[in-house]
């Protein structure tokens, strides 16, 4: 997708709000993707991403900015915590694994629209073979003393299968048996899959199976699409994607900072170093083939509340040019996330009561009452950001939406302010949101 900063940081406000300064770092970062790709292999071989460093809050958009970049393009992207590696030893050996997981997103979106190019193709064959289950099926149920035309009766089937008034009928199929895998990875080299490597030499096994025809179908189309995927282009592409279009999310990377001489600042340095070749540049071996790393955008983000982005080593504040701070949301913020993000907060929770003919209408003051307050107990307590949002909307619904699905009639409820204040008010529970909070 071919879009300018602009449109690219039009696309994220969408989602997220304010933080123009770090939609403007990923929206350039982005476009430099674009400007790269239309350069001479000679010159593009010479220019790597400007990696981002975000520093800010819990809460306040970091993660999102950088899924939706993600999803905005269609980039294989994966988020890791910078943590996790302090758990596997001394110096977190297994760094390589964030390179891995790239690439197995990068082979699933390709493997997705590879079986969409297919998806066509794939129904007429399937549908041919469930219609004709189901024709064998009623054909050997049928009574001796009736007699039925065999092409009425197959009509009849095949026009309610299309009408879609099959789909819980039981039928029996030949389908393929899902091979049983034994992976063996150490964290340092490629995952070993046994049956890929032997099943080349023998045919698929299959076995008869009784499925509903809407599961049926599933397993079919799954079959038909990859006899007709080429495996090895797959393979190469989702490979070439994560290396030249791949983003990794590294967060809370301010917990791997050190600054003392002890035991567990030693090792945190350690986790340090081993993701710096990673992110400098380097050759990491795949199951599906080997990835360099040199071409793939790292984010990095952290809180910074105690340690500061100085704190990390040299080397690997060096690979993270660009650091952009996000700021900590107020009542403003929280009224737009409410009110003006698509997919919000609110609309949300309308959807999902609708479901139990629960139709919930929220008044202005009502909204200004949430966000005076998630401003308010950020500002109090734990600053979590705009997940302060969902702590004070389930708290206010909590009643209402345990007793919903009770009724048969609609039940049209208005918030308003007032019963936001009675719903936090005069109780034990007053502000007692903690419980939400993971």
């Amino acid at each position: 997708m071919n879009l300018t900063p602009k449109q690219i940081v039009a696309e994220l406000d969408k989602y997220i709000v304010g933080q123009v300064n770090a939609k403007k770092a990923v929206a350039v970062a982005l476009r430099n993707r674009y400007r790269r790709s239309k350069l001479s292999e000679e010159l593009r071989e010479e220019i790597t991403p400007k990696n981002i460093i975000m520093t800010g809050p819990t809460g306040v958009g970091k993660t999102e900015i950088a899924r939706r970049l993600a999803r905005l393009v269609g980039a294989p992207f994966v988020k890791v915590e910078a943590t996790k590696y302090t758990e596997v030893g001394y110096v977190g050996r297994d760094v390589e694994s964030m390179i891995r997981d790239l690439v197995e997103v990068s082979y699933r979106l390709v493997k997705e629209e590879s079986s969409k190019k297919f998806e066509k193709q794939a129904r007429a064959v399937v549908d041919k073979k469930i219609i004709n289950a189901i024709f064998k099926q009623k054909t050997s149920e049928a009574k001796t003393d009736v007699v039925v035309s065999n092409d009425t009766l197959k009509e009849k089937i095949a026009e309610d299968y299309q009408n879609e008034l099959l789909e819980d009928e039981i039928v029996e199929l030949e389908v393929v048996e899902a091979p049983k895998s034994i992976d063996l990875s150490n964290g340092q080299t490629a995952e070993i899959n046994i049956t890929e490597m032997i099943g080349g030499f023998f045919p698929p096994k299959k076995k008869l199976r009784k499925l509903s025809v809407r599961q049926a179908r599933e397993l079919l189309m799954e079959e038909e699409e990859n006899k007709l995927i080429d495996e090895d282009n797959v393979k190469y592409e989702a490979l070439r994607r994560a290396e030249q279009e791949g983003i990794i999310f590294i967060d809370e990377i301010d917990k791997i900072t050190s600054s003392n001489n002890n035991r567990a600042d030693v090792s945190r340095e350690g986790v340090q170093r081993d993701i710096l070749p990673i992110v400098e540049g380097s050759t990491v071996t795949t199951k599906y083939g080997s990835i360099r790393t040199d071409y793939i955008l790292f984010i990095a983000a952290g809180a910074f509340h105690i340690s500061k982005v100085e704190d990390l080593i040299p080397e690997l504040q060096g690979r993270f040019p660009i650091r952009v701070n996000l700021e900590n949301l107020t009542k403003d913020d929280f009224l737009k996330i409410l009110k003006e993000t698509k997919n919000s907060l609110i609309t949300q929770y309308k959807n999902l009561l609708e479901v139990d003919k629960i139709n919930i209408e929220f008044t202005d003051d009502a909204l200004e009452a949430i966000a005076d307050m998630a401003e308010r107990e950020n500002e109090n307590s734990e600053n979590i950001g705009a997940r302060r949002l969902n702590t004070i909307m389930e708290f206010l619904l909590e009643d209402i939406s345990f007793n919903a699905g009770s009724n048969d009639d609609v039940v049209n409820l208005k918030i308003t302010r007032e019963f936001v204040e009675n719903t936090f008010n005069g109780t034990i529970k007053q502000y007692d949101l903690k419980k939400y909070v993971l």
